[in-house]
């Protein structure tokens, strides 16, 4: 027989919000506020990280130069090397002449130095510095910034970054390297989930090297919104960008916006669109991994029910307008068979809203019910059919 309905089973468990990318399990929903959004930017894209929900999008899967943004996967790969314990921060690589040529952006490192590797990270992050990010590359990928762009693509893969290829670790242009503003947000949420001991240097404004004093180019870290990273990116074909991320009450979102005219236009859109998904949309708990939320019997079992509970957590990202329309249903048959394992999915939880994709959280028992023994299971059947219920 079905489950009790729930209704509005958020406004009875208190509000749990999860980490970013916890809730992949429910996929990339879009959501949809009624007001309209007009963003000068080329290509765009805003993601709810705790539920990957995608809250606005622009060309969000064109191809697109990605300029010095394209650091940001540099830094995938310097951070994986220090956590597998390839480099430390302490350790100073070589500049070579082709480090020191570079063009654009620089930390200022000088040909023949030897330069820590902490002090490269905050050049490539805090500074852009073109020169920096080739240090890296050639100090990780024996002198090669080519074979150095082969472990981004590697990494760009296992990611799930489908249309992204790198061919350098600086964002140069170059025809053959190009990502997508959809790409670049789960490379943002990437680095955040795989190396929160590391992303602090994104929020970084200063940082000073060979007596030369450079701030943070993203521009929303001298905003009071809340924003604590990533990076900028501009050149001549690909126009301003910027890959932002933003906390505010515990939720996190991210930005990507590129193909901007200038830089005011770029500090101005993207504070536009982190507000307008902070007032347009709310993040909506559901149910909490282990809530319980129903008591089904079993048959032949040596208890007459067991409890069934939430595998999971869920939230919603909803328009706020939508929210009234958010309902949850249990459903299981019952009486469930003996036996009954720990963990085992008995039922699911089904979660709807307007204009939102149907979720579904298994539900698993709590705990085990063994089956009754040979007699026991004989004298329950008789009795059935001495009662006329069998």
């Amino acid at each position: 027989m079905p489950g009790r309905l729930w209704t509005d089973l958020e406004e009875k468990l208190k509000l749990r919000l999860v980490a970013a990318c916890a809730l992949y399990f429910l996929g990339i929903p879009v959501a949809r506020a009624q007001s309209a959004l007009d963003v000068e930017a080329k290509q765009a894209i805003l993601i709810d990280a705790a539920t990957g929900t995608v809250l606005y999008e622009k060309d969000a899967n064109t191809e697109m130069p990605t300029s010095s943004m394209s650091k940001i996967m540099t830094m995938y790969v310097v951070f994986d090397a220090l956590r597998n314990g390839k480099i430390t921060m302490e350790d100073a690589l070589p500049v070579s002449e082709k480090a020191w040529k570079q063009e654009g952006s620089r930390m200022f490192v000088n040909t023949g130095d030897r330069v820590k590797v902490e002090d490269l990270v905050r050049g490539v992050i805090v500074q852009s510095g073109n020169d920096a990010a080739v240090v890296l590359a050639e100090g990780l990928a024996s002198g090669s910034e080519s074979a150095f762009a082969d472990m981004m693509n590697v990494e760009a893969k296992k990611l799930g970054m489908n249309n992204s290829h790198f061919m350098n670790a600086t964002g140069l242009p170059d025809p053959q390297h190009y990502s997508t503003a959809h790409d670049l947000a789960v490379l943002a949420m990437a680095i955040q989930r795989d190396f929160p001991e590391y992303y602090h240097y994104f929020s970084e404004t200063t940082f000073k090297y060979n007596n030369i004093e450079q701030g943070n180019r993203n521009p929303l870290l001298y905003r009071n919104m809340n924003v604590d990273g990533l990076k900028t990116g501009h050149t001549e074909i690909g126009g301003f960008g910027l890959t932002a991320s933003c906390v505010r009450d515990g939720r996190r979102m991210i930005l990507v916006l590129n193909g901007m005219k200038d830089m005011q236009a770029r500090a101005d859109e993207s504070a536009k669109v982190i507000d307008y998904g902070y007032r347009e949309f709310g993040l909506y708990p559901v149910v909490k991994e282990g809530d319980v939320l129903a008591n089904p019997a079993v048959w032949l079992g040596q208890a007459s029910n067991v409890q069934i509970v939430a595998s999971q957590n869920a939230v919603v990202t909803l328009p706020r307008a939508a929210r009234s329309g958010l309902k949850a249903t249990v459903t299981f048959n019952q009486p469930i068979p003996a036996p009954v394992k720990k963990g085992d999915a008995v039922g699911k939880l089904v979660i709807v809203a307007p204009g939102m994709e149907t979720k579904t959280v298994p539900l698993v028992a709590q705990s085990d019910v063994e089956e009754i023994g040979f007699f026991s299971r004989v004298f329950q059947r008789l009795g059935l059919l001495i009662s006329g219920k069998a």
